[in-house]
C-alpha cells in the first residue's frame, strides 16, 4: 500500500483525530432570534383596546384561564377581546362562545371617563343573558412611601 506524503518526513502518514470542540456560534444564533422574537412579542399579549382604566387599591385575581374582555372605550363603543362589536350583537357572541363549553369569567373594562351608566348597562345586558361570572378591572395604585 503506497502512502502519500505531502511534505514532512519521507514515510510518515498524518493523523487526523475526531474533533472534540462544540460550536455554540448557531446555538447562540438562534437563541438571540428567540429573544428578540420574544422581546417583540410580550407587549401585544395583553389585551389590545386602550382603555384609560380607574385606579384603585385592590389586589390582582389569580386566573387560571385567559378570561373573555368586554372593554367599553371613551366613546361608548363596545369591544369583544381586541374586535369591536354593536351592542346588538355581544350578547349573541358571548352566547354562542359559552354553548362551545367556554364557561368563564368575563371582564369588563370601562374607561374611567365613560358615563357609569353605560358600564351598568352593559353589565346588565351581560347579567339578563345569564352571566354570572362578570368582573370589573381596574389598575391598581401604588401607594406613596409615607401612606399605608
Amino acid at each position: 500500500m503506497a502512502t502519500v506524503n505531502r511534505g514532512g518526513r519521507p514515510g510518515r502518514r498524518i493523523k487526523h483525530g475526531a474533533l472534540a470542540e462544540i460550536n455554540v456560534t448557531p446555538f447562540v444564533d438562534v437563541m438571540l432570534v428567540l429573544l428578540i422574537v420574544f422581546m417583540v412579542t410580550a407587549p401585544l399579549m395583553t389585551v389590545g383596546v386602550p382603555v384609560d382604566l380607574p385606579k384603585t387599591r385592590a389586589q390582582a385575581l389569580g386566573q387560571d384561564r385567559e378570561p373573555l374582555t368586554v372593554s367599553i372605550k371613551r366613546d361608548g363603543t363596545i369591544w369583544l377581546q381586541n374586535t369591536p362589536v354593536a351592542e346588538d350583537e355581544l350578547i349573541p357572541k358571548l352566547t354562542a362562545i359559552s354553548q362551545n363549553g367556554y364557561d368563564q369569567r368575563i371582564f369588563v373594562r370601562g374607561d374611567k371617563s365613560v358615563d357609569y351608566g353605560r358600564v351598568m348597562q352593559v353589565m346588565g345586558m351581560l347579567n339578563a343573558a345569564g352571566m354570572t361570572k362578570v368582573g370589573l378591572v381596574t389598575d391598581t395604585v401604588h401607594p406613596k412611601p409615607d401612606e399605608k
